[in-house]
């Protein structure tokens, strides 16, 4: 296997060890900063290190585009101008409607990973930065259903699990998951230390909540700012949705209402539980097979579909007819989902029905 990496930090680094580790993938590395292409042989993510985007994707089969979100676009753009006809190209930015809306290519398949580290670089890659981590794929009516199922594929093989989405919600509960987290941790470190800072004291030892609500603060500015303004407009919404979420506690103090504060409190509790019960969880799994029409997105639209119900993928294969007018796509699906996702696709209008 023939893997090429456009960027390699930490992201793009991990992607490189994996491939590597787990696939013995061949991985050509590109990146504008020639520090980063050095250490990135040093360190192993990759097997060559390259000089331009062309020369990272000779004979390349899968393409992850691991540039900062504000060049996303003209990065997978030339990406794409340099892979093969048959090349799966996806990137790794944490905001999609940018770069998915000024991509229309079946070979590209937006994506995000949701693993990370506080600390960027190359030098602090790990070939299990993935284990278990859900990678979310945005693909789209123009993406090819072989290109879909060859990348769900491989990601699966990199340890992590694929979720298909589209870039709106996908863009929404990152403002909410993410990206507003960071603005609150910087608010709440300015915070503390400008009210010490008034009473004239030192900073105190802080306590284990204060150090890990604020953990993220501050963040790499250059891969942040560019975060915050790409994705400007759902995290104004999801920072405007709890202005008032405190504005309605703040109520509660001032009434001195006690029922009022013990309530939220639970809820909070309540939905924090949820949150923790949505998480992935293990079982048997069985195959469903749903008969489809050869039509160009309908692999996105079964993706999509389970995708938003939070029904995860384990595996997929598809099996075109002679014809070709018709085929099968075998899921591979959690036991505890099977029903749910009958009912899904039959409501696209797609036959449907458990494997033998």
């Amino acid at each position: 296997m023939r893997v090429a990496l456009v960027g390699v930090g930490l992201i793009g680094g991990s992607i490189g060890l994996a491939a590597r580790e787990r696939l013995g993938a061949h991985v050509r590395g590109f990146d504008p900063s020639p520090e980063a292409r050095a250490a990135a042989l040093q360190r192993g993510a990759v097997t060559e290190a390259c000089e331009s985007v062309e020369e990272a994707m000779d004979e390349a089969e899968f393409a992850f585009v691991a540039a900062p979100v504000a060049v996303l676009p003209a990065a997978v753009s030339a990406t794409l101008a340099a892979a093969g006809e048959n090349c799966v190209i996806t990137d790794v930015g944490s905001t999609k409607r940018p770069v998915v809306g000024a991509i229309d290519d079946p070979r590209f398949v937006g994506g995000h990973p949701l693993a990370g580290a506080e600390t960027g670089g190359v030098e602090h890659a790990r070939a299990d930065l993935f284990k278990d981590a859900t990678w979310y794929l945005t693909p789209t009516a123009r993406t090819a259903g072989t290109v879909y199922e060859r990348l769900h594929r491989l990601i699966t093989r990199l340890g992590a699990w694929p979720s298909a989405t589209d870039p709106d919600t996908h863009d929404a509960v990152m403002a909410s998951v993410s990206h507003l987290p960071h603005v609150l941790a910087n608010v709440l470190v300015a915070q503390a230390a400008r009210v010490l800072s008034a009473e004239g004291e030192r900073l105190p030892p802080t306590g284990p909540s204060f150090r890990d609500l604020t953990r993220v603060a501050g963040a790499n500015t250059a891969l942040w700012r560019d975060i915050y303004l790409a994705n400007g407009d759902a995290l104004v919404h999801a920072i405007d949705d709890a202005m008032q979420r405190l504005t309605t506690v703040r109520g509660l103090l001032a009434a001195g209402d006690a029922d009022g504060i013990a309530g939220w409190n639970d809820a909070a509790r309540d939905d924090r539980r949820r949150l923790l019960e949505s998480d992935l969880a293990g079982g048997e799994v069985h195959e469903l097979r749903v008969q489809v029409p050869n039509r160009p997105g309908i692999v996105a639209e079964i993706a999509l579909a389970l995708g938003r119900a939070s029904i995860d993928i384990v595996d997929m294969a598809l099996y075109p007819t002679s014809g070709g007018a018709t085929g099968t796509i075998a899921l591979w699906l959690r036991s505890g989902d099977i029903a749910q996702a009958q009912r899904l696709v039959a409501g696209l209008g797609l036959e449907v029905a458990p494997a033998s």
